[in-house]
């Protein structure tokens, strides 16, 4: 049927606007960057357990391959890494520094702390070799392999057994770096090249992949490393038992 002339009426009488709340636009972008935040870590915990594609950044160094089984436990508690050295052990020559880093008769434990250090190259291990900072280093058979006991001089960055400890006993309390270390080995590093390993270098401290320069990662008490050169990538670092260290 016909409507009525009030029926007509309303039908052409327009609707109110709905109200909306005004969002700032602080707050959207604010918002935003906290989702990119989540994804990032998700990406970094999926590429953690063998998978990397949560995130576009690891995605793109490469797919992630298991690290193997751990060699055997080594004089110091942690394991003597699987494969060949990495180069030889090097180190100051008596009475001589390295980046301010003396090499004296003793070793010096004012300050003593230890980091670990691991490397792989294109996915397999290789070794962080015993003598490390040592000039003549003269090594003791015990039931877990061999360990340094004395040389010519002593740096106060150094190594004891092949298991990647590195110790840093100093008289004065520092932050030491990775390129101080690898300094002392007299063997080079950089975004390119691991001593004699040439290729794409992904550095991961603690369980995080490391944006920067890798000498200039920072070695706290306990810190752990991972250097991996070419490809594949190692895609979890072995876990340290620090309990006697």
């Amino acid at each position: 049927g016909k409507r009525s002339r009030e029926e007509r009426r309303k039908a052409t009488v327009p609707k109110p606007p709905v109200s909306r709340p005004r969002v700032s636009r602080r707050v959207v972008v604010a918002a935003g960057v906290a989702v990119a935040l989540a994804a990032t870590g998700a990406g970094l915990a999926a590429a953690f357990t063998g998978s990397s594609s949560g995130s576009p950044h690891l995605a793109s160094l490469g797919t992630l391959v298991s690290p193997g089984p751990l060699g055997p436990a080594g004089p110091e508690g942690p394991p003597i890494e699987r494969g060949l050295d990495l180069a030889p052990p090097g180190a100051p020559a008596p009475g001589t520094s390295v980046d301010g880093i003396e090499c004296g008769p003793t070793e010096q434990l004012v300050f003593h702390i230890h980091a670990r250090l691991t490397i792989f190259v294109g996915g397999r291990s290789v070794r962080v070799p015993a003598g490390i900072g040592i000039a003549d280093p003269q090594s003791q058979g015990t039931p877990r392999g061999a360990f340094v006991v004395s040389g010519a001089c002593f740096a106060w960055l150094h190594t004891h057994a092949a298991d990647g400890i590195i110790h840093m006993e100093s008289p004065i309390q520092r932050t030491f770096t990775l390129g101080n270390f690898f300094d002392v080995w007299k063997q080079p590093l950089g975004a390119t090249r691991v001593g004699p390993a040439h290729g794409r270098v992904a550095a991961i401290v603690d369980g995080k992949l490391w944006r920067g320069n890798p000498r200039s990662i920072p070695l706290h008490a306990h810190t752990q490393v991972q250097l991996d050169v070419g490809r594949p990538l190692v895609a979890a670092v072995h876990v340290t038992n620090w309990s006697g260290l």
